[in-house]
């Protein structure tokens, strides 16, 4: 037995106490994965015991079967108690990761990232507040100083994974269905008990935060629970399957749990919202500047500093706003700034979808139509091709309010669910025809649905683990690679929307780092942002909020982005006539998402020949 798998099997003793301690939900030591036959590799142990400690990721995969079968009726709760057991996890898990006796069948990229992460996860874990969501795949992508706000929380995020990814084809999976309801409110319970206690630390999201917020659970509250869908949902498919009645009991369990537990946050919430203040930074959060420093780090994978995010954000949007002015002036727009005549562009009735239900539904058909014009020009992007599974769906309107404009990932591992790319209709002004193709591609294919399918041949482990600024940087590049593909040839005004889209992330560089290191006001933020980048106050309003409330994340895209284009002009440059982009495109994909600090190894194994 190596060193390694020794430390892994005695050490894990230990942390039982610890990681078993919830009395709803048991978190499977190291030792305890080994006795389930679980294969004695440390990396899989780890990945297992991940991806125990956040179980809606197996359901989110197509993992919950089988010898996992159990997770199907589990949720990841949130108390404080909750909280500490995944921080004393990690911990427990880095110093494995650490000091373990690799064998060297191991593979080092795969260590280094599971290290990293972990190191990350552990540095969040250190101020006694907020939600780090490092090692939890579906949250990946943000960390809060918030237990609750306008689009994280148990009342955002559990309805969704039990409507679109928990699937309903025996008794056993509707049974599953109801504990994950009653779940929901032990969930809902464990958040209000942060909120009290984050709050007596001084901690309590901005007045325009708990505003939305408040208004988005008080609409949830308002509808009479027969009319759920986390009651429709498993009523509907039960039935559609033969399995019988469900809607009884998953009202009662509505009614008696759901409904008081959200009574009971909206108490809290309500209280918090008479002690907030306007001030929109992390500034202002105990050891704000630390916190900050941690989540631009963890958002970017990067050692960059505020001031140094900030300066590279404003030197981009000069140099974008310069390649926009060709393209307005040739549409004999010549007259204002970049972004006034931007502006105008979007706001002309002709570029519009009506902003009416039947409006919607052409704006989703002509997203489904870029998609597939997409498709049939892929192989001149990748030598390795993925199916690409994918729908695409409006945001639920009763959580449109707090939710990014547009968002998506891949499906499940085995093939059965696909991925979903979801786009905010609350109205459709906010988006011209010409911005729809490059957000299509980022949100989608190529970009990150395409991308996460990649992720699915890796270990365990990696599947598990997501970068923002990789995924993000990939994304953004795909929309790139729909420019390079010639999606805009005959489309002018849809390149025009390619680059102010460019130019939106990096407009992000500068007002995420204004709101949380330079104390910019909401206002000071949402005006810079409506100015320079030319959309509407109204779509930039619901950014700037997301960005208050996920502090360093909006930075990963424009950085992953430029590392992903240096990473790509070096390979050329090193390689002259044997770079072939469809090769260096697979390299960057076929390794998984890594920290942008990590990247570089694989674009030099590609370089090589090693990839």
């Amino acid at each position: 037995m190596s060193a390694s798998r020794r430390d892994l099997l005695l050490g894990a003793a230990a942390t039982a106490t610890a990681l078993a301690a919830s009395p709803a939900r048991a978190t499977p030591t190291l030792a305890e994965l080994q006795e389930q036959q679980y294969e004695p590799d440390p990396l899989k142990l780890v990945g297992e015991q991940v991806l125990h400690e956040y179980p809606e990721n197996a359901t989110a995969l197509g993992l919950d079967k089988g010898q996992r079968a159990g997770l199907k009726s589990l949720l990841n709760y949130r108390s404080l108690e909750d909280v500490a057991q995944h921080g004393q996890g990690a911990r427990y898990r880095l110093d494995i990761l650490k000091r373990g006796a690799w064998s060297g069948s191991t593979n080092a990229l795969d260590l280094e990232v599971t290290k990293t992460a972990h190191e990350l996860a552990v540095e969040g874990y250190k101020f006694p507040y907020g939600d780090v969501a490092v090692l939890n795949l579906e949250q990946a992508y943000r960390n809060t100083p918030y237990a609750v706000s306008q689009g994280t929380g148990a009342f955002a995020e559990v309805p969704d994974l039990l409507d679109s990814h928990h699937q309903i084809d025996t008794k056993a999976d509707a049974e599953a269905y109801l504990a994950r309801l009653k779940a929901f409110a032990v969930c809902l319970d464990g958040e209000s008990e942060r909120l009290r206690h984050d709050a007596g630390l001084g901690v309590i999201a901005p007045d325009f935060i708990l505003d939305k917020t408040l208004a988005q659970l008080l609409a949830f509250r308002g509808t009479a629970p027969k009319d759920w869908g986390l009651v429709t949902s498993l009523a509907k498919r039960a039935a559609a399957k033969g399995l019988g009645d469900y809607e009884g009991a998953a009202h009662d369990i509505a009614v008696k749990e759901i409904g008081p537990a959200i009574d009971r946050q909206l108490v809290v919430l309500t209280a918090l919202r008479a002690k907030a203040t306007h001030d929109a930074g992390a500034w202002k959060l105990p050891d704000g500047e630390a916190y900050y420093a941690w989540a631009l780090r963890a958002g970017t994978t990067t050692n960059l500093k505020p001031e140094e995010v900030h300066q590279l954000g404003l030197d981009q949007v000069k140099s974008l706003n310069a390649e926009m002015d060709i393209l307005l002036k040739a549409q004999g727009l010549t007259q204002g700034s970049v972004g006034a005549r931007l502006n105008a562009l979007g706001s002309d009735p002709k570029y519009l979808f009506p902003d009416t239900d039947a409006g919607r539904a052409q704006l989703l058909a002509y997203l489904n139509g870029l998609i597939a014009d997409m498709r049939p020009r892929l192989p001149r992007a990748f030598a390795t091709l993925k199916p690409g599974k994918l729908v695409i769906k409006r945001v639920p309107p009763a959580i449109q309010d707090g939710m990014p404009n547009g968002y998506g990932g891949a499906g499940s591992l085995d093939g059965s669910q696909p991925g979903a790319y979801y786009i905010n209709l609350k109205t459709t002004a906010i988006w011209p025809k010409f911005a729809l193709p490059t957000l299509t591609y980022h949100e989608g294919i190529p970009g990150h649905v395409w991308q996460g399918e990649y992720s699915y041949n890796l270990p365990l482990i990696r599947s598990l683990l997501s970068f923002n600024a990789y995924t993000e940087g990939w994304a953004l590049y795909a929309e790139q690679l729909g420019d390079e593909l010639g999606c805009y040839d005959h489309d002018p005004l849809g390149r025009l929307g390619y680059l102010q889209s460019i130019q939106f992330r990096a407009c992000r560089l500068v007002v995420d780092t204004g709101i949380h290191a330079k104390r910019w006001t909401r206002e000071q933020a949402t005006h810079w942002f409506a100015e320079n980048n030319g959309t509407t106050e109204q779509h930039v309003q619901s950014e700037v909020d997301r960005y208050c409330s996920w502090p360093g994340q909006a930075c990963g895209y424009k950085i992953g982005h430029s590392e992903i284009n240096r990473l790509r002009a070096k390979a050329k440059s090193a390689m002259g006539a044997r770079f072939d982009l469809r090769t260096f495109d697979d390299a960057m994909v076929k390794s998984g998402a890594v920290p942008l600090t990590l990247l570089e190894q694989v674009a030099d194994r590609y370089i090589t020949g090693r990839s």
